[in-house]
C-alpha cells in the first residue's frame, strides 16, 4: 500500500498527465519557455567567463607574448591601463612589450613615467609591432602611426565612445570616467589585494597587486576625472576605495606635482591673451608649439575664466593642427562639437567625451589638399563657433 505521500505525488503526476494530454500545445510552450530560459541562463554565465578580470586574463594565458599599444601622446590612464594589463599578463607568463606612437611630452606624463619606472617602446610605423597580439588601451581604434589601419586588435579594453572591437575581447565602458578604472575592478574581481607601500617584499606575492601598480591605476583615474569631480560614475569611487590601501602616497605626490616647462606657462599665458569670446563660448589660437601636451592645458586654464562654459584651444606643429576642448556646459557635447568641424577635412579626426575632446587636421589638407574646398584658420576658428552653438 503507498504510503500517503507517495499517493499524493502520485496523484500530482496522474494530474500533470491529464494535463498535457488534454492541452497538448500549452504543454508545449511551457517545455519550450523552459528550455530557453536555461538557455539564456547558461549564455549569461558562459558571457561572464569570457568578459572581465578572468576572461581578460585567461585571453592573455593563450599568448607568449602581446604588444600592449596605448594611444599617441600617452597619458597616466592610457600609461596606468597599460601597467595594469602587463600585470596581468605576468600573472598568466605572457610577455608583454608596451607600445605608443606620438610623445611623452607633458611635464605630468613624464613624470608618471618616471617615477614608477615604467618601460615604453616608441613606435615609428605597425612594422614596429611585429607579429605580437596587439591589446588596445584606453582607445578603441589604432591610429597615429602608418599602417594603423592595418592592425587587427585582438582585445580593447576603453572608455571612449567609437566602434572599434577586439577580435576575441572587447570591454569598452563610455559610462566610466577612466579606463584605469576598468582595470582596477579586474584585479578585485579576480582576489587580488592591493600591496602594503611598505612592504618591499609584498610585490612579489601570488595574487598581490604591486603598489606601483595601484599608485599608477589611482592616479590615471584622478588625472581623467579631475580628482574625482568630473565624469565620474560609481565604479570610479569603488576602485579608488579598492585600491587606495595601496597606495604610495610619496610617489602619488611626486607624480601629481612635478617641475612646470617654461613654454607650457608660456602657452597657457598666450591662450589667455589671444583668446575670443562670444556668447559664453571661447577659443584661442596659441600658434606654434613645440610642445602639443601644453594645447590642453592651456584649455583647463582657459576654462577657468569667469562666464566662460565651454572653450578650444588650438595649436601647429609640424604641419598639423591640434584642437583641444573643454566643456562645463550642458549644452555642448564637446567631442561631438570638435568631430563635427573637422569631418569634412580629409585626413582629419576629432572626437571624446561630453566635458572634454580632442582632434587632429593636417594644415595642407584644411587649406584645400585632397577631395575638399578648404578653408582659412579664421574659417575654422568660426566654425568652432558655429558649432558650440549649435549651428553646425
Amino acid at each position: 500500500m503507498l504510503s500517503a505521500e507517495a499517493g499524493s505525488v502520485a496523484l500530482q503526476v496522474e494530474d500533470v498527465s491529464a494535463f498535457v494530454t488534454e492541452n497538448p500545445l500549452l504543454a508545449v510552450g511551457a517545455l519550450v519557455g523552459v528550455v530557453f530560459l536555461v538557455g539564456l541562463v547558461a549564455l549569461a554565465l558562459r558571457r561572464k567567463q569570457q568578459t572581465g578580470g578572468t576572461g581578460f586574463s585567461r585571453l592573455l594565458a593563450r599568448y607568449d607574448e602581446v604588444s600592449v599599444l596605448m594611444h599617441p601622446n600617452p597619458d597616466p590612464d592610457a600609461m596606468s591601463a597599460a601597467l595594469g594589463v602587463q600585470t596581468i599578463a605576468n600573472s598568466v607568463d605572457t610577455d608583454t612589450e608596451i607600445q605608443y606612437p606620438g610623445q611623452i611630452r607633458h611635464q605630468e606624463n613624464r613624470a608618471f613615467e618616471t617615477v614608477l619606472d615604467l618601460e615604453f617602446d616608441h613606435i615609428d610605423s605597425d612594422a614596429d609591432l611585429g607579429d605580437r597580439p596587439v591589446v588596445l588601451v584606453d582607445h578603441n581604434e589604432p591610429r597615429g602611426f602608418p599602417g594603423s589601419e592595418t592592425v587587427d586588435p585582438v582585445a580593447v579594453i576603453d572608455h571612449h565612445p567609437g566602434g572599434g572591437k577586439g577580435r576575441e575581447f572587447t570591454d569598452v565602458r563610455t559610462e566610466n570616467g577612466a579606463c584605469a578604472t576598468i582595470l582596477a575592478e579586474y584585479f578585485e574581481e579576480m582576489g587580488w589585494e592591493p600591496a602594503d607601500p611598505d612592504d618591499d617584499d609584498s610585490d612579489e606575492e601570488e595574487a598581490t597587486l604591486p603598489s606601483r601598480v595601484a599608485t599608477g591605476l589611482i592616479y590615471g583615474i584622478q588625472s581623467d576625472t579631475k580628482s574625482l569631480t568630473k565624469g565620474c560614475s560609481d565604479a570610479e569611487f569603488e576602485a579608488a576605495a579598492f585600491l587606495y590601501p595601496g597606495v604610495d602616497e610619496d610617489s602619488l605626490d611626486r607624480i601629481a606635482n612635478p617641475e612646470v616647462d617654461a613654454e607650457v606657462l608660456d602657452i597657457k599665458a598666450t591662450a589667455i591673451r589671444n583668446r575670443v569670446i562670444e556668447q559664453a563660448f571661447a577659443v584661442s589660437d596659441v600658434g606654434a608649439v613645440s610642445n602639443v601636451d601644453a594645447i590642453p592645458q592651456a584649455a583647463d586654464e582657459l576654462l577657468r575664466l569667469e562666464g566662460v562654459t565651454a572653450v578650444v584651444v588650438l595649436g601647429e606643429k609640424d604641419g598639423t593642427i591640434h584642437l583641444s576642448g573643454r566643456s562645463r556646459d550642458d549644452r555642448v557635447h564637446m567631442g561631438k562639437a570638435l568631430r563635427a568641424v573637422v569631418e569634412d577635412v580629409p585626413m582629419a579626426g576629432a572626437g571624446g567625451h561630453a566635458r572634454m575632446g580632442g582632434g587632429q587636421l593636417s594644415l595642407d589638407h584644411m587649406e584645400g589638399l585632397g577631395p575638399s574646398n578648404g578653408m582659412t584658420r579664421d574659417q575654422l576658428k568660426d566654425r568652432l563657433f558655429a558649432s558650440l552653438s549649435g549651428d553646425l
